[in-house]
């Protein structure tokens, strides 16, 4: 079975923001070599990293005209991954070694299902 696993920054420092600059090197190469290593989890994909949420429009259709508002739907979706796993509970394990799931964000975790 397939799982989407959303990655959510929340309050998790970014490379380039004064907050990570704050964990100093050693703790930057840590989370650096976290992630890597969930990239070398059997059955994992990883989805394109998602841009700024600054860089977000969101739109809706309203009376069927489009409205286009600046930044992301709901506080901002970091990345994505799609996960090979047999249950949710496996698919549970590997969401909670996502560095962000400790530093301030959140991983979603929903079986992917076809609905057309």
């Amino acid at each position: 079975m397939k799982f989407v696993l959303m990655i959510f920054h929340g309050t998790t420092p970014l490379p380039g923001t004064p907050a990570w600059d704050a964990l100093g090197k050693e703790e930057q190469g840590r989370i650096y070599a976290e992630y890597q290593a969930l990239n070398q989890t059997p059955g994992l994909e990883q989805g394109l990293p998602l841009g700024h949420k600054t860089a977000a429009r969101t739109v809706t259709v309203v009376n069927g005209k489009p409205q286009v508002a600046i930044g992301p739907y709901q506080e901002g979706a970091g990345g994505f991954a799609i996960l090979e796993a047999d249950t949710i509970e496996q698919a549970i394990e590997v969401a909670a070694k996502v560095p962000a799931a400790r530093l301030g964000g959140a991983v979603e975790v929903r079986p992917a299902e076809k609905y057309w």
